[in-house]
């Protein structure tokens, strides 16, 4: 006598799932479209938004950068749409391909993520008091020690 029985287990995302008229891939990474609010944005989003930025700006094409970073192009292509978790290796190898370091690129990214994380903290700090707008101001960020090829980041969880 078999008994067979199916591994079943519940999914529980992450953050919510877009609406059935929401784009399914957003383009802009500061907005959760379910809620009409800024969400918090994920590290892979931000690192491939960076890498798609800087291949753009330089002219260069999906396929060129892919050959001389010897990552194959749908994964690359992968990664900048954030949809891939690239190993430090794979990101180190497509920054010097675009004339980065591994550095810059994450500096940029760090960059992207204080702007939008400062975004998302005005903008549920925007309320009505008393008929008043108030808004909640937030102390400059001060990167504390030396400063990196790009500048100081200070990255705060």
């Amino acid at each position: 006598m078999t008994s067979r029985t199916t591994n079943q287990a519940d999914v529980i995302p992450l953050r919510p799932l877009p609406t059935a008229a929401a784009d399914p891939a957003p383009q802009d990474l500061s907005q959760d479209l379910s809620r009409g609010l800024p969400r918090e944005p994920l590290w892979r989003d931000l690192v491939g938004e960076v890498l798609r930025r800087e291949r753009r700006a330089q002219g260069r094409t999906l396929k060129d950068v892919s050959e001389a970073s010897r990552i194959s192009m749908a994964y690359l292509s992968e990664v900048e749409r954030g949809r891939k978790e690239a190993s430090s290796e794979v990101l180190a190898a497509a920054a010097q391909a675009l004339g980065l370091s591994l550095a810059d690129v994450l500096a940029l990214a760090g960059e992207r993520l204080v702007s939008l994380t400062a975004a998302r903290t005005r903008s549920r700090s925007l309320g009505t008091a008393g008929g008043h707008r108030s808004v909640r101001r937030a102390d400059p960020v001060r990167p504390t020690g030396p400063a990196g090829p790009m500048g100081g980041v200070l990255l705060a969880a």
